[in-house]
Order: structure tokens, then sequence, then C-alpha cells
């Protein structure tokens, strides 16, 4: 893959029963990474190689409800699927001008941050994860600048080979991709959808969808 994916996120109801359901499936439990107050959210992690993981994220309860909502369109969630992605780019400014540029907006650019377990505090910068272009088909950007890649503490659970998406509007879809530089190809399809073709540590494939 040659898609600078930094992430794929994962959108479950609950987050043990999520950690639970991707083990099942990847054979490796994800491990809890920590909880994102102006979000409304919390997550766990696998790593799917030395700089991509996965995102198993969840509403978290003991939070207070953002003003704009748990991200991810996770208010009310009552489903386990691959939601979104993030799309790597530490010139992120670059990026969404370049976008701008070609028709897509990406929102404001953000300020994250988040505490592991261990303390370290992680820092990053971001596209707005609320915009869920093209119901999430099309990434919002992610620069980490110094903190370090999730990818490189989290449980190996093995490597993403491939992602494929399909869009009620595939060329609306296509064109926003397009405007970020992202050579995603998109399929018509009926409904919104995202599948990811995983190798395990075993050397078997799954798909995550």
């Amino acid at each position: 893959m040659d898609l600078n994916v930094d992430h794929l996120v994962y959108a479950v109801p609950d987050l043990e029963e999520g950690r639970d359901a991707i083990e099942r499936l990847l054979g490796v439990r994800p491990a809890v990474g920590g909880r994102h107050p102006h979000l409304g959210s919390q997550n766990a992690l696998l790593s799917l190689g030395p700089d991509v993981y996965l995102e198993v994220v969840a509403p978290d309860p003991g939070l207070p409800r953002p003003p704009r909502g748990v991200v991810f369109n996770m208010d009310g969630i009552n489903r386990s699927y691959l939601s979104t992605w993030a799309l790597r780019c530490e010139a992120i400014d670059d990026v969404a001008a370049q976008a701008a540029s070609r028709g897509f907006e990406v929102g404001p650019l953000l300020h994250g941050s988040r505490e592991r377990p261990d303390g370290t505090m992680l820092t990053w910068r971001l596209s707005d994860p609320y915009l869920m272009a093209f119901d999430g088909i099309v990434p919002f950007l992610i620069g980490w600048g110094d903190s370090p890649h999730p990818a490189r503490s989290a449980p190996a659970a093995g490597k993403l080979m491939t992602l494929e998406a399909r869009h009620p509007d595939a060329g609306g879809a296509a064109a926003a991709l397009a405007a970020l530089g992202v050579d995603l190809p998109v399929r018509t399809g009926p409904a919104p959808s995202l599948s990811a073709r995983i190798q395990r540590v075993d050397d078997s494939v799954v798909t995550l969808q």
C-alpha cells in the first residue's frame, strides 16, 4: 500500500466488547490507549506496521458529551464498523491548502492530545475529525510532530494490506480524495463502506469492515 494511511478508525458502541471482537478477528488484544475529553471518546490500539495502527474507538460514558457530540458520528452508535481513516501528513498546512485550491475544504486545523496509561502525553495536529467527508470515506489529516507514533508502542497484530471504499456518490468521493493527493479507488455501492484486508502475524489474511 502507498496511501500514507496513519490509522484506521473502527467505531464500536462499547470499548471492551470492541476489544473482544478485534481480538477474535486478529488474534491479538488491543491495548488501552486513553481518553479524549474534548471528543467524548476512548480508544484501544493495535499496530498494523511500523507507522500504521488500528484504533478501536468508542463513546466514553464517563465523559461529558462535547458540544458537537461524540466524534466520528458515535452518538447513539449501535453497531461496530470501519468508520473512517486518517491520512498521515506532517506538512498538514500544505496538504490542507492544496486541497482547498482543488475545491475540497478539510475544515480548521486543530491540536489534539491524550495521556497514555504510562503517563506519556501524546500531542498531534489534525483536521476536523467531525467532518466525516463522504461518510468517512475521505480521511481526516493528522501529523504527530515530535510525539512518538502510536504504532511503535501498540501490540503488533499484523500488516495492513489493502484498503477499499464504496459510496453511492463514488465520483464525488474520488474527487475529494484526489484533492488530497490520495489515490484510493472508490466503487459505486448502495451504502458507504470501507474494507481493509489485514495479514495477521500468523500470515492468514482477514477482512475488517
